[in-house]
C-alpha cells in the first residue's frame, strides 16, 4: 500500500476473533489484540461476535452496521467457519461448497460498494493434534473454500488456517496448550472447575495470533508495517 494515511480495519468474525468480556478471561479473541501490532494511526473496529457464522452475522444486521460506519479505503477482514460448520443449527450452518462462499461473496460485495478493501481469512485452527504431532484439519472443506473464493474474486487471502497450523505444530502438543484456555480446577477464578478449551485462545495465544495476522496483513500490503510492542 503506497498511501500511508489513516484508515480503519473492520473485523467480521466469530469468538476466535471477538473482543471477550472480563468474566471469561483469560479467553481472548485475536482481534482483541490486533491493535497492539498495527500502526498507531490505523484504527481497529472489531465487530466480530461469539457464536456467529457468515450467515447469522448478516441476518443479525452486523454487516450492515459495519457498512454504516465504513469509509472508502477502509479494510474489512472476514473470518468465519467455526460456526458455519454446525449442521444442527440452520440459523448458522452454511454448506462449504455452495452457501458458505455465497455468503462470503455478500461481504465482498458490501465492502466494494463502500470502496473498502476486503480481505478473506481462513478460520484459525483448533488445537487438534493427531498421532505424530501433526494437526488434522477440523474445519473440513471450509478453509479451501475460502482459498478458492479469494482466487476467483482476486481478493487478498490471509491464510490463518495455514499460519496457525504451522505455529501449533512448531510448538508441539504440550507447549501449544499455553495458547488456549487450559487450567486445572482452582487455577483460574473464571473457571473454578478447570478448563480444556482447544478452540479459544488464552491472552498469550491471542497475542501471538494477532501478531501473525498483522504480519500477514503487512505481507499483503494492507499494513505499511507491523508495530512491535515495547
Amino acid at each position: 500500500m503506497s498511501d500511508l494515511s489513516a484508515f480503519t480495519l473492520f473485523l467480521a468474525g466469530d469468538s476466535t476473533m471477538a473482543d471477550q468480556p472480563a468474566d471469561v478471561y483469560p479467553l481472548t479473541g485475536w482481534g482483541q489484540m490486533l491493535h497492539r501490532f498495527v500502526p498507531a494511526d490505523i484504527r481497529v473496529a472489531n465487530h466480530a461476535m461469539s457464536g456467529r457464522s457468515s450467515l447469522s452475522f448478516i441476518n443479525e444486521g452486523r454487516l450492515d452496521a459495519i457498512m454504516r460506519e465504513a469509509e472508502p479505503n477502509d479494510c474489512l477482514i472476514i473470518q468465519f467457519g467455526h460456526n458455519d460448520e454446525k449442521m444442527e443449527d440452520p440459523s448458522r450452518y452454511t454448506d462449504p461448497e455452495v452457501t458458505y462462499p455465497a455468503m462470503l461473496r455478500r461481504y465482498l460485495e458490501a465492502a466494494r460498494s463502500r470502496s473498502m478493501r476486503p480481505v478473506l481469512a481462513t478460520p484459525v485452527q483448533r488445537r487438534t493434534f493427531a498421532t505424530g504431532g501433526t494437526l488434522y484439519e477440523s474445519h473440513g472443506a471450509y478453509p479451501d473454500a475460502v482459498r478458492k473464493l479469494a482466487a476467483e474474486e482476486g481478493v487478498p487471502l490471509l491464510d490463518l488456517a495455514a499460519k496457525t497450523k504451522e505455529l501449533y505444530e512448531r510448538l508441539g502438543p504440550e507447549k501449544s496448550r499455553s495458547l488456549f484456555v487450559h487450567a486445572k480446577p482452582g487455577e483460574l477464578p473464571n473457571y473454578p472447575d478447570g478448563a480444556e478449551d482447544n478452540t479459544h485462545f488464552s491472552e498469550r495465544g491471542a497475542l501471538r495470533v494477532a501478531e501473525i495476522a498483522a504480519e500477514g496483513l503487512a505481507e499483503l500490503g494492507i499494513l505499511p508495517y507491523v508495530r512491535r510492542p515495547a
